[in-house]
């Protein structure tokens, strides 16, 4: 079993939590889903449709298993789909969404 520090690093997933009371929906979902909470953080960007929230949306859907669905959000925001690990993603997009606070 992977340990989830690896999967999400303390001090990025530290970052996300401290980000994500600023009300960005993409960046409170990552925090979300990092928390085992998959279906609050997909509520929490399905309620929202900025660019951001949209790539949360499909990275949530491809976790999910639901490839179609992700192909659609990865559309809507501008992106191409992921094909790397789940975990690569969702450090690459915690990354890229506190960089550009």
């Amino acid at each position: 079993m992977t340990n989830s520090t690896e999967i999400y690093p303390a001090k990025l997933l530290a970052a996300l939590e401290s980000a994500s009371a600023t009300g960005s929906a993409a960046l409170e979902a990552l925090a979300l889903d990092a928390r085992g909470e998959w279906g609050r953080a997909h509520q929490r960007v399905a309620a929202v449709e900025d660019r951001d929230a949209c790539w949360v949306h499909a990275y949530l859907h491809r976790k999910e298993g639901d490839l179609g669905n992700a192909g659609y959000w990865y559309r809507r925001a501008g992106r191409e789909p992921a094909t790397n690990s789940l975990e690569e993603e969702w450090r690459g997009i915690a990354a890229a969404l506190l960089v550009g606070r």
